[in-house]
């Protein structure tokens, strides 16, 4: 199957393994996604409940994780694609494989949340998430020093 650019969508493949430390800080800075400092995202990675890698041949051309405690509360984040393998439905097919593991392991009780940056929201409602305003609204704190 063809899509937009000409590339095989059949070229890539979707794998339940999440990337490493050099293609979590390189496909951040590259989707355009806030870089964090190696030493923390080194430390935070080892909070991946799970995760999966796009890959484009043997290239790491994108990544999504599960975040959580692994009981109670859950993130969707670190949802990323390199630009130039963008709008080829591939966040579409990292959150298909987010949304089968979260259906088949996460407890009937589990809260599960993302922030969506405008307009990847209308990605994320099509798997069932929706504003949580007026009744919560989502909010952010960044620490500095």
């Amino acid at each position: 199957m063809k899509r937009q650019g000409g590339d095989d969508v059949d070229t890539y493949r979707i794998e339940p393994h999440f990337v490493g430390i050099d293609d979590y800080t390189r496909l951040r800075f590259e989707s355009g996604l806030f870089p964090f400092a190696r030493a923390a995202a080194d430390k935070g990675l080892k909070g991946t409940v799970f995760g999966v890698r796009v890959l484009h041949g043997e290239d790491v051309v994108g990544m999504g994780r599960i975040i959580g405690d692994g009981g109670c509360f859950f993130q969707v984040t670190d949802i990323a694609v390199e630009p130039a393998h963008q709008r080829k439905g591939l966040g579409k097919r990292i959150m298909t494989a987010l949304v089968d593991y979260m259906k088949a392991n996460l407890p009937e009780t589990a809260y599960v949340s993302l922030i969506a940056d405008v307009p990847a929201n209308r990605l994320y409602e099509q798997f069932g998430f929706a504003e949580t305003s007026p009744r919560s609204l989502g909010m952010a704190m960044r620490i500095y020093k």
